[in-house]
């Protein structure tokens, strides 16, 4: 069975001169169970288009904890209420701050739709990964 959840929620990027409020909305669906998903709206994008984040779950809830994070995410505590969510692009970066409860809130949310550890790959992976490894 397919579900899927929305949590709307608020965060803070932070430039240079100030810090702007921006509406987000994070998503987790039983399709993509290994994933998060945190969507922008328009006006915060360089090209005037909404922009989705994709990366783990796990690195979502580790990056609560600790500084975590390889390649275009990285995520970490900051102080005992926030959490920053850093990410890179070719055309530079955005320090995002979101209150943790609202993070946490999220993963336990998403936790009662697929409980960490329970994720299916789907065959169509397993499949590939039974291809890819025949050989060794």
């Amino acid at each position: 069975m397919y579900v899927a959840l929305e949590q709307p929620t608020g965060a803070r990027l932070i430039t240079r001169d100030q810090e702007l409020a921006v509406p987000v909305t994070l998503r987790y669906s039983s399709d993509d169970p290994l994933a998060v998903h945190f969507a922008f709206p328009a006006w915060i994008a360089l090209d005037g288009e909404p922009v989705t984040w994709t990366f783990a779950r796990a690195l979502l809830e580790e990056g609560l904890g600790i500084a975590t994070g390889l390649g275009s995410v990285h995520i970490w505590p900051c102080g005992p209420t926030d959490t920053i969510v850093e990410l890179h692009t070719p055309d530079g970066v955005a320090m995002m701050r979101f209150r943790k409860a609202d993070l946490h809130r999220f993963l336990l949310r998403s936790y009662t739709v697929t409980e960490p550890g329970a994720e299916a790959v789907g065959p169509a992976l397993e499949h590939g990964l039974a291809a890819l490894l025949d050989g060794v």
